[in-house]
């Protein structure tokens, strides 16, 4: 599985309203779970933490667009990859 880039636009099983992606592993300190991505209505936008939604990879039913794909973010999938099931957060892989 590739984590998909934000500005990523999806629609999860289930789901009624698409999502577009902008945050990559996020943690809810409510639940103390780690979740793939974070994503807010499209094409609405953010508007409050009450429309944000945490979901994983394996949610996703269909990817309507996938974002901006560059060396930048290949290094960031990369460096992520090297902490995987390892409890971090997400300044320790941009500083890699």
């Amino acid at each position: 599985m590739e984590l998909l880039p934000i500005g990523s636009v999806v629609l999860l099983k289930d789901g009624e309203k698409r999502l577009m992606i902008y945050g990559i592993k996020q943690f809810n300190e409510e639940k103390n779970e780690l979740y793939d991505y974070v994503g807010c209505l499209y094409p609405e936008g953010n508007m409050t933490p009450k429309y944000n939604y945490v979901f994983n990879h394996v949610d996703i039913e269909i990817v309507y667009f996938v974002g901006l794909v560059d060396a930048e973010f290949e290094l960031f999938r990369k460096n992520l990859k090297k902490v995987e099931g390892q409890p971090t957060n997400i300044n320790t892989i941009i500083k890699q």
